[in-house]
């Protein structure tokens, strides 16, 4: 068996690890929902630890597959920019003389 084709195996193992072990915290999460409605800090500490399980599996996705996903931001979105009005008017303008 080829060096390439080993690796390949190991990556493709390690994403359906990935994947398996996101299926199984769905399941923790579909069965402790009741459970956290009823106490804050049991859903604090839940959420915390979900999230640094994602991190883990996110860096070992990147790492396996070379693809990084993008950071979701959150906060006020800035105002667009758009260049000045008779900016385009000349451009129009200098086209049609042409």
């Amino acid at each position: 068996m080829s060096l390439l084709r080993r690796e390949q195996e190991a990556k493709l193992a390690l994403i359906e690890s990935i994947a398996h072990s996101q299926q199984a915290l769905a399941r923790i999460l579909d069965s402790v929902a009741s459970v956290s409605a009823h106490s804050e800090v049991s859903a604090r500490n839940l959420a915390e630890n979900i999230r640094i399980l994602s991190r883990y599996q996110e860096e070992m996705s990147r790492m396996a597959t070379g693809i990084r996903l993008a950071r979701i931001r959150y906060g006020e979105p800035g105002l667009p920019w758009l260049k000045h009005p008779d900016y385009a008017i000349r451009i129009v303008r200098d086209l049609q003389e042409e």
